[in-house]
């Protein structure tokens, strides 16, 4: 279910706005949450069970963390088997079939009489952003910088909220820890968030997916036959697309979320007036840059290091920056 989608825009949303505005504030959460959960079922009701796997994974183990002894193996141990875990339901559902794919042409080059069965494995939608929600939510409680989440339908939500769920941006749990328990709904607020969400829809809907027709038409074009002209015009709507499509949902997204009381951080901050390569990837998908820079780039020694270790770091980095994006 898209945003820009019939259903949700005359039929989910109308009704989940209504829903939250009439209920009182002890209940909106839950409703959001069985909101969030339908939202996420409709794309596939059998990986509803993945994703509660990966809400209880994250809940039990940030209580589990919290009680071991500070700087302790036993921390580290727990902390560790979450982790894994984690990655390990995005490793299998992303790119098991990648991988085994790969080791079958390896089969091929190597004569190797032998090949893997190839499983047909859909992805789960948003399992790269909730697999990141629970991994800064587990590395935060580990650190101390926040308390674990006692009630399970708060923290459920946090991972769940459909508004993040599609494409981000990625929202860090100590920054909506208070919203989950004390938020207000404002005309202002809602207003706001409204406006914000059709200029999302506006970029997504009457750039974005004109820029991809453009862009689907002369990619398609046979190389030999491509003239530069052409191929410009193809690489400059690409370039519009892909911008608008991104930065769209993330606009369609913040604004959700305050018409439902939440203040999402910002996710892009205009990527194409940056004046270098570095200044761009502080303003391209902000969440998603600063959510390695915190939890790998930093934690890897960053630039305290050496001059070689700077170089290997910024590659890891990287390397799993674009892996997270897609295998191929």
């Amino acid at each position: 279910m898209l945003f820009n989608s019939l259903l949700f825009l005359y039929y989910f949303l109308p009704i989940v706005l209504v829903g939250n505005l009439l209920l009182q504030n002890r209940f909106r959460n839950k409703f959001l949450l069985i909101s969030s959960l339908f939202f996420f079922a409709w794309g596939g009701v059998s990986y509803t069970i993945i994703f509660i796997v990966s809400i209880l994974l994250n809940y039990f183990g940030g209580i589990l963390i919290s009680r071991q002894r500070d700087l302790s193996a036993q921390k580290k141990v727990v902390f560790a088997c979450i982790v894994i875990l984690n990655l390990a339901l995005l490793c299998i559902f992303k790119y098991g079939t990648f991988i085994i794919e790969n080791l079958n042409s390896l089969f091929v080059g190597f004569k190797i009489h032998k090949s893997l069965k190839v499983p047909k494995i859909l992805l789960p939608i948003g399992i790269s952003f909730y697999t990141f929600h629970g991994l800064s939510y587990i590395t935060d409680v580990y650190r101390g910088t926040t308390q674990p989440q006692r009630k399970l339908t708060d923290l459920s939500l946090y991972i769940s909220f459909f508004p993040q769920l599609i494409a981000g941006p990625i929202v860090r749990y100590k920054d909506v820890s208070d919203q989950l328990t004390i938020r207000f709904l404002s005309p202002t607020l809602f207003n706001n968030g409204m406006y914000r969400f059709i200029i999302g829809l506006g970029k997504k809907v009457f750039i974005a997916n004109a820029m991809a027709q453009l862009a689907d038409t002369y990619f398609n074009v046979n190389p030999n036959e491509l003239e530069m002209t052409t191929a410009w015009i193809g690489i400059i709507a690409y370039t519009f697309q892909i911008y608008f499509d991104f930065s769209g949902y993330s606009d369609m997204a913040i604004g959700l979320a305050q018409c439902f009381g939440f203040r999402f951080k910002e996710n892009f901050n205009f990527p194409y007036l940056a004046e270098s390569i570095k200044d761009f990837w502080r303003r391209w998908h902000i969440s998603l840059s600063s959510w390695f820079k915190d939890y790998v780039y930093i934690p890897l020694g960053g630039n305290r290091a050496g001059q070689l270790r700077l170089y290997l770091n910024q590659i890891i980095v990287f390397f799993l920056c674009g892996l997270w994006h897609g295998a191929n």
